[in-house]
């Protein structure tokens, strides 16, 4: 059964872009291809619908389809920018981070690239942050610690349009879009990339473009690639992550006309808490073009089901954005003020949930603590695009319920991995209680990916 769509009580003043998710369980949004960053705010009782929007510091560089990621500290990185404010496209090659405690934003170094634009990247499992080239085949890798750069291994193709996926066996996956149908992976632990095999089908639209749509790990270990063409794939890897894995062929989206089907060249998608993969494609005719006219769909790890479509559809596939909030619903936008949550139907396994096994039970305002326990980042990224969007929320997020049914979040740090689908390897987190907390009893959760732990009792004192 499809969930349901409701719009924010408070819409934002503001053309919405890239939305992330901050540790303290409040949404920062951005101006499209401007500075201007805000925040969203959850209600009282922890609805997001509800929230309300305060203005962030602004961004040094204006800058629209560009790579970004919460840290493991909690700070936010973005790189590049296809865009930089105006309607001419420059591939901006400046990189930003943004402090949130301090509210502020700094400059910080590059790989020494001439463009960076809309390159893909990822957080791996130790923290630093993978960003491929779109001009060749290099690749760079960022120390968030030290705020250096360091060449990373050659892909076999450029990273133009591609999407980089963590996978649970410490590699990334990314097939070849200006290569298809092959498709590779980089080993974390070799420091190189080998071949991930090639897709049953091509799932570019060589014709127009080489964009694709999000590739999204599901909890069952698979990843579901979604194509630009109206065919997707479901990768399976191998126990030995060296070699290639397994690609089977998907369903594929419907027709929109005859022998026309729905496309996905750049599009959102995320994996709700139920496991299913929430996607959208739209028209576009065989001559190329880009989908307009979204139609949404769940996949159940069998079939594309249709899905309602929220009222802020917007007219063009690639304006949308999807983010998992830690209720388990997704925030959706489409280039404009007007943001809808979607909440889905079921519920998560079990063995999906973060799992608590040690945690301070006396708690101070103001103070930090650390948490441990087991699958504190999620079975998955949860949240993937292609190349314009990179938005994961694989991290854990802290919520205090007290007496009278009042949610607060703990701003969480300084995460022992950032690694996805860990199992019963043991993870922590460090967390700050909020200053000003009221006194008395509370239930504390970890939530990744909008799946909640079993509750453990807190006092704060």
């Amino acid at each position: 059964m499809p969930g349901s769509w409701q719009p924010l009580a408070n819409q934002p003043a503001f053309n919405a872009s890239t939305m992330l998710l901050l540790t303290d369980g409040t949404v920062m949004g951005q101006e499209s291809n401007g500075t201007a960053w805000w925040r969203l705010t959850p209600d009282e009782w922890g609805d997001y619908a509800n929230g309300t929007w305060s203005p962030l510091a602004p961004m040094i560089d204006a800058r629209l389809y560009y790579a970004s990621a919460v840290l493991a500290d909690g700070r936010v990185f973005v790189a590049g920018g296809e865009y930089n404010g105006g309607s001419v496209g420059v591939d901006w090659n400046r990189v930003e981070i943004y402090d949130p405690v301090a509210n502020a934003w700094h400059p910080a170094s590059t790989p020494g690239w001439t463009h960076i634009g809309d390159a893909p990247c990822c957080v791996l499992p130790d923290g630093r942050v993978l960003l491929g080239s779109i001009d060749d085949t290099r690749t760079a890798i960022y120390e968030p610690n030290t705020g250096t750069w360091s060449p990373g291994a050659d892909k076999a193709d450029s990273s133009s349009e591609e999407g980089f996926t963590l996978m649970p066996d410490d590699t990334v996956l990314a097939p070849e879009n200006s290569n298809p149908p092959y498709a590779e992976k980089y080993l974390i632990s070799a420091g190189t990339w080998v071949s991930a095999g090639q897709t049953p089908v091509s799932l570019i639209e060589s014709n127009f473009s080489i964009e694709i749509g999000p590739c999204l790990l599901r909890p069952d270990g698979t990843a579901f690639q979604v194509g630009a063409d109206g065919h997707t794939a479901v990768y399976r890897p191998d126990p030995d992550p060296a070699t290639p894995g397994t690609w089977t062929a998907g369903p594929d989206f419907p027709d929109s006309s005859p022998g026309t089907p729905l496309k996905a060249n750049d599009a959102p998608g995320c994996v709700l808490p139920n496991g299913h993969v929430l996607c959208v494609a739209g028209t576009a005719p065989n001559t190329g073009g880009y989908a307009q006219n979204g139609q949404f769909f769940e996949f159940d790890g069998k079939l594309l089901d249709p899905a309602p479509a929220p009222a802020n559809a917007g007219s063009n596939v690639y304006d949308g954005r999807m983010l998992v909030l830690p209720t388990g619903q997704v925030l959706f936008s489409a280039g404009s003020p007007a943001i809808e949550i979607y909440t889905p139907v079921g519920e998560a396994d079990d063995e999906w949930r973060p799992h608590i096994t040690e945690h301070p039970r006396d708690l101070r305002p103001g103070h930090s603590y650390v948490i441990h326990g087991e699958r504190f980042n999620g079975m998955t990224q949860a949240v993937a695009y292609g190349d314009d969007a990179t938005m994961a929320t694989n991290y854990p997020i802290i919520r205090l319920i007290s007496e009278d049914a009042r949610v607060h979040y703990c701003r969480t740090f300084d995460h022992s991995t950032m690694a996805v689908a860990t199992g019963h390897r043991p993870v922590h987190t460090r967390f700050t209680v909020p200053a000003g907390l009221a006194h008395g009893r509370y239930d504390l959760r970890v939530v990744a990916n909008g799946i909640a732990s079993r509750e453990v009792e807190v006092r704060v004192s």
